[in-house]
């Protein structure tokens, strides 16, 4: 792919991983709050973003949650220009490309490969765009930079860095262990143009006596000639949206009351819907995976989905369908968001294949109503109110393909503030024992979660605020940075001024 340079004077830097899940996305979203602190106008990139957690933009478009999370961290609104290329897997070999916020197509692997240098067209433009308009731009890799297969039409990581000609710096998790083979293998695997642009290494996820990791750093920096920036303690309990990996451990409570699952089918989406539930102190979380039984619950909750069809055929492989009706004998609670909703219902019908063979197929059958998934997806972002006592606030955003129709509508869960005024939205099941919306959020509003936790059968202890929450995390976590990271080093590139407001800072 022979893509014409695109050199710039707006600062940069770029965060690469040694493997997926190494510290990428907290490591941007982090310098975007310690710039963001010190009066910088910064904005997060991710040139190419595979992931099933999305969210909708302030100009109507669809990014991965990270860079939602990242423009979180900078102050800024997030927008398309933040993640041009996003591909949301609807299968092992095919996914939905997104370019701009809009669906474009749904492509194979090899077909996607050969559209890249028209991605990278797209890329190119919304970093020009970022340039013009920001004083610093953090970008994000994906993935490793050390996928020899992958490095033939590279948008994502070295192939872009190249082309913009942008420093790197190699983060990797010492937590999974390995991390000397992971920084001296990737320097390695790349050209000697690529090995020039890494200016040093971020250990990521630290814990015990750094005395004992000195001599590795001091041996790290001797063998490959670039510096150790820092190590980065492991911060237990970060409220922060996931690109896309499931959490790697389950939040330790002492004092929970209310016992909530959800399953973790494969194409799982959005599944950051489930985090105020996972740090709510009153609630015992539990994602359930492949071939566990479902556990006695008060309440289950069906999360997104890509694949809404196969996902179910999951659940049924997996016997859920049967936990889930005696759960509802027992008294239980459901809430369905999005893809659940459509699997709460009576038929699923797909005439255009979006997701598969064109045709129809059963739903769970404990709503009464229909969807029928259409070729143009709804990206937008609402408030409102929900059906509950005290109509608490809500606010979140709608990101789907189905049209649903049927009687269990008349019954809604949400009143949506719209162009032309209030819109019901969602079902309520009769019995009071099934919840089912399209508005994703669902739990992010401190009085909504509240009154949800209380119509599954606790009322909450004290107030929690997911938003206060994750805002004092991403403070937590650039203090950290802050701490730990050789900003000096790092002014070599970034405007890294000192705070203008110590009030700011956690």
């Amino acid at each position: 792919m022979n893509i014409p340079k695109h050199p710039n004077a707006t600062p940069s830097l770029m965060v690469q991983g040694c493997t997926s899940d190494a510290g990428k996305t907290i490591l941007v979203a982090a310098l975007c709050r310690v710039l963001a602190r010190r009066g910088v106008r910064v904005a997060p990139f991710k040139p190419q973003n595979m992931a099933l957690n999305s969210a909708v933009t302030i100009d109507g478009g669809e990014i991965g949650r990270a860079q939602a999370l990242q423009a979180l961290a900078a102050g800024v609104p997030a927008h398309i220009d933040f993640n041009p290329i996003l591909l949301k897997p609807s299968t092992d070999k095919r996914a939905q490309v997104i370019i701009h916020g809009k669906a474009m197509s749904d492509l194979n692997a090899r077909d996607y490969h050969e559209y890249k240098p028209r991605a990278m067209k797209a890329v190119l433009e919304s970093w020009e765009r970022l340039c013009a308009a920001y004083d610093c731009v953090i970008v994000e890799g994906a993935g490793s930079p050390a996928e020899i297969n992958l490095r033939d039409r590279d948008i994502a990581n070295m192939g872009f860095a190249e082309v913009v000609d942008c420093p790197v710096i190699l983060v990797a998790d010492i937590d999974r262990g390995g991390i000397f083979a992971h920084f001296v293998g990737t320097l390695e695997l790349l050209s000697p143009s690529e090995q020039a642009r890494v200016k040093g290494f971020v250990v990521n996820r630290f814990r015990g006596d750094i005395g004992l990791l000195e001599s590795g750093l001091r041996w790290l920096e001797e063998r490959t000639g670039k510096p150790v920036l820092g190590v980065l303690p492991y911060l237990h309990g970060l409220y922060l949206d996931a690109e896309d990996a499931l959490p790697r451990t389950k939040e330790a409570k002492t004092d929970a009351k209310l016992k909530v699952i959800a399953p973790a089918y494969p194409r799982i989406s959005n599944h950051n819907d489930l985090d105020p539930l996972r740090f709510h102190p009153d609630v015992d979380f539990t994602i359930v995976g492949p071939h566990d039984t479902p556990p006695p619950c008060d309440l289950i909750v069906l999360p997104g989905s890509k694949a809404v069809q196969a996902d179910l055929n999951w659940l049924r492989d997996m016997g859920w369908d049967e936990a889930i009706r005696r759960h509802l004998r027992y008294g239980g609670k459901v809430i369905g968001i999005c893809g659940g909703l459509q699997m709460l219902g009576q038929q699923m019908h797909d005439p255009l294949g979006m997701e598969g063979k064109p045709g129809s197929a059963p739903g769970l059958g404990l709503l009464d109503f229909e969807t029928t998934l259409a070729a143009e997806k709804r990206l937008e972002n609402v408030s409102g109110a929900l059906a509950l006592p005290g109509t608490p606030l809500i606010k979140g955003y709608r990101i789907h393909m189905g049209v649903t129709h049927g009687p269990a509508l008349q019954h809604p869960a949400t009143s949506l503030d719209g162009e032309g005024g209030k819109c019901a939205e969602g079902a309520i099941s009769a019995d009071n024992q099934i919840l089912a919306t399209y508005c994703h959020g669902l739990f992010d509003e401190p009085d909504a979660l509240a009154a949800l936790l209380e119509w599954a059968g606790h009322k909450p202890s004290g107030r929690f605020d997911p938003n206060e929450r994750r805002e004092r995390d991403l403070n937590r976590l650039a203090d950290a940075v802050e701490e730990s990271l050789d900003l000096e080093r790092l002014s070599e590139w970034l405007p890294l001024n000192e705070p203008i407001e110590a009030g700011l800072k956690s």
